[in-house]
């Protein structure tokens, strides 16, 4: 169901993100994030002048590379378009990120090694997303891979409503971790 008709109004601010996830040819896999902000109006900027409409106010690149386990083993980023001067210097900081493992409580180590004044706000808001991506990008290839043992929970239930243990996709797939009405499932 699509969104409802919106009062009349005046764009301001555009912001795009832009995810891709690549196979690389050496078995690894990289994640891209970009990110655009830019105003529809003209203001100034002190280290910069003058910026028209549709230029950027935040230009930002992130490259992370993971394995087939999810574990990255290399982060970048690049601020090329900021609002202050001091800005791009946050980016390198973020080669940090490497040895993490993409799952629960990865946020929290995020942001013990690039959180506050070690990092940018708007590069740390891609990271849960180029998580999703690397996921994503191997969810396919690795259900291929032997099942976990028996008796291990997939660590996706519970994670959203379709993951829940009483809905239909887990009575399905992990009928042993279901939790619903049985009688109610099947209606």
């Amino acid at each position: 169901m699509p969104l409802s008709a919106p009062v009349e109004r005046e764009l301001l601010h555009l912001r795009d993100i832009e995810l891709r996830g690549y196979h690389r040819a050496d078995g690894l896999y990289d994640v891209e994030a970009t990110l655009a902000d830019t105003k529809t109006y003209t203001f100034n900027l002190d280290h910069r002048g003058t910026v028209t409409p549709g230029e950027k106010l935040h230009g930002m690149t992130m490259r992370m590379t993971v394995d087939e386990e999810l574990n990255i083993v290399a982060f970048e980023a690049s601020s090329d378009f900021t609002p202050y001067a001091i800005c791009p210097a946050a980016a390198a900081n973020f080669h940090r990120l490497a040895g993490l493992k993409i799952g629960p409580g990865m946020m929290k180590q995020v942001h013990a090694r690039v959180g506050g004044t070690e990092g940018c706000t708007h590069l740390r808001e891609l990271i849960q997303q180029m998580a999703t991506v690397a996921y994503q990008s191997l969810q396919l290839r690795r259900r291929k891979r032997p099942a976990p043992p028996p008796g291990t929970r997939p660590a996706i239930i519970g994670t959203c409503l379709a993951y829940a243990t009483d809905s239909p996709v887990v009575k399905a797939r992990w009928p042993q971790y279901y939790t619903g009405d049985t009688a109610e499932a099947a209606d």
